[in-house]
């Protein structure tokens, strides 16, 4: 730990769990809660519109959560008495730790995705449906959304899985 004060190290820690609450625990809350309960109780228009409506407040904390997850991260990965340097891969740790930041950068893409392709994709389609146009393409976006929303819970799953396995090695 060598020169980082304690009092530091534990804030950095503390942000490090607070953002990944924020951002899996918005993930689960969507992908286990409001999605389901949404899609039983609204009809599919409402749910389409319903749906971009939660992405479009989930993506603000998502993204905050990521820059500090990311800044965090590489103080507590520095601070680690395992850490040898970067691409030093030669114990258990360390594969722990590449492995999970290749999740890392998966959620970061398919985050990416959702913002800056599938949202902006139906949005468009809700202005060509408001001016009469088809909705074959909104369901189909939809169930893209859908699936990559619960693709995404999944890799942070998968994320928390492989730090718990880097915390024992």
């Amino acid at each position: 730990m060598g020169t980082t004060p304690a009092w530091a190290l534990a804030l950095i820690y503390w942000l490090h769990m607070l953002a990944t609450i924020v951002w899996i625990g918005g993930l689960a809350a969507v992908v286990l809660l409001i999605l389901p309960a949404a899609r039983n109780s609204l009809p599919a228009s409402d749910f389409a519109a319903f749906l971009e409506k939660v992405q479009r407040r989930l993506d603000p904390a998502g993204w905050l959560s990521l820059v500090v997850l990311l800044g965090t991260g590489l103080f507590q990965m520095s601070s680690s008495p395992n850490y040898e340097g970067f691409l030093a891969i030669d114990n258990r740790w360390a594969i722990a730790i590449l492995v999970k930041h290749l999740f890392f950068i998966g959620m970061v893409a398919v985050s990416a995705y959702l913002t800056w392709g599938l949202l902006p994709a139906l949005r468009r389609n809700a202005l060509l449906r408001a001016k009469g146009g088809s909705s074959d393409e909104t369901d189909q976006l939809t169930r893209r959304e859908i699936w990559l929303l619960r693709a995404n819970f999944t890799l942070g799953v998968i994320i928390l899985g492989l730090t718990a396995l880097a915390r024992v090695s």
